[in-house]
């Protein structure tokens, strides 16, 4: 994928509105797109109407799919987050995503649209949040999305990660937020498993409730399926130093099972995140 001096992007939200007090925020984004060389093309549905809605699910499916046939339009970023991005798959047109591909990017709640991309369609999408051109590394992440977007450099892709079980993994990967990831259990836009690299993440979430999210992959039989799991970061795990660990809550989870498990800092809701392909083949060791 690489993009060019003028080109069209769409910004869309098909999670949450975003609150009319981030305008000023959004504006500041806009700007920053526009400076780095890209025009930005927003959905009608950008910030909350009523509630946390920004629009319908029918309205929201539709804003997104809007972007897919223009040819003008290079690629599509979603600077929502929060709750309510499933509400608009049963209204999505596959068929129209896969013939017309473009690459979709999107963080945290759309975890739920970027892997139900990849198993209607097989196409790839990308596990990043544009708002980052304007936190507290804005200056490297403007580096690394006009490094990549445009230049083919691996900037925005590149992580470093390191092996806590196992010493190798590879495979197309899958997963992203492990909350929102959970909501397609039983659906069909839960992607296939087999042969794939796991990535999970979280912002929320205490032992508990970590716990109780790989207990449930574990008893959905996705680790008995996949190559590997690659662990991003867990803000709230982490910041507050709780005990167990993440990885400790995952490998007594395995119970013994000796599949390959990795770390990054590099994926999450950080500001400093990179940017992972869901659905592309990778290979870690």
């Amino acid at each position: 994928m690489k993009l060019k001096n003028g080109d069209k992007i769409g910004i869309v939200a098909c999670s949450n509105g975003q609150p009319l007090s981030y305008k000023t925020k959004i504006e500041e984004l806009l700007k920053v797109i526009t400076e780095i060389g890209l025009i930005p093309v927003c959905s009608n549905f950008i910030f909350e109407k009523y509630s946390v809605f920004n629009g319908s699910p029918k309205e929201r499916a539709k804003a997104l799919l809007k972007f897919y046939p223009d040819v003008e339009i290079k690629a599509i970023f979603d600077i929502s987050g929060g709750d309510i991005a499933n509400e608009i798959l049963e209204y999505l047109d596959f068929n129209l995503i896969k013939n017309n591909s473009k690459p979709f990017f999107g963080y945290s709640d759309l975890t739920t649209i970027i892997n139900a991309i990849y198993s209607k369609t097989g196409e790839t999408s990308y596990l990043y949040q544009i708002r980052n051109l304007i936190y507290d590394n804005k200056e490297l992440q403007v580096k690394w999305i006009t490094n990549s977007l445009f230049y083919g450099q691996k900037d925005l892709f590149d992580i470093k990660y390191s092996f806590i079980q196992g010493n190798k993994m590879e495979g197309v990967v899958v997963g992203g937020n492990i909350r929102c990831l959970l909501k397609l259990a039983g659906t069909p836009y839960l992607p296939d498993f087999e042969n794939k690299i796991l990535l999970l993440e979280a912002f929320g979430g205490e032992v508990s409730l970590i716990t109780t999210f790989f207990n449930q992959l574990k008893q959905m039989g996705v680790f008995s399926k996949i190559n590997g799991i690659l662990l991003g970061t867990f803000t709230k795990m982490e910041e507050n130093n709780l005990k167990p660990t993440v990885e400790e809550i995952l490998i007594n989870v395995l119970n013994d099972r000796q599949l390959p498990i990795a770390k990054t800092k590099e994926i999450g809701h950080g500001s400093d995140s990179k940017c992972i392909a869901i659905g592309k083949f990778i290979s870690l060791y």
